[in-house]
């Protein structure tokens, strides 16, 4: 199992559109996320700043580094990038975070 941590940003006023879109994630999307070995995936939001801040957790065995190349996620990209800082391609701005320090 590992354990990442990334970085995104939010647009300034689509807090709740942000919020809404997540609580009714596409089925297909997150069943793909599972396939992938994307497990224990969660993303908080700074009011302050408007910095989503993501951890998630990979299976060993992971393919998540396959998933920008899938429909469903472009799709999702699509969908997301008017109300966050994306890349030409809609990918969102990603930028990874090192750990640093962990305690189970």
């Amino acid at each position: 199992m590992k354990r990442v941590a990334f970085k995104m940003k939010l647009k300034a006023g689509f807090e709740d559109e942000y919020k809404k879109r997540h609580d009714e994630i596409w089925p297909e999307l997150a069943g793909e996320l599972n396939k992938a070995g994307v497990f224990d995936y969660s993303i908080y939001w700074d009011k302050e700043t408007n910095i989503l801040f993501a951890t998630q957790k990979l299976v060993d065995s992971n393919t998540s580094d396959k998933l920008p190349q899938t429909e469903i996620v472009r799709r999702w990209w699509d969908y997301m990038s008017g109300i966050m800082e994306v890349n030409p391609d809609n990918s969102p701005v990603v930028i990874d975070l090192k750990e640093v320090f962990h305690q189970d």
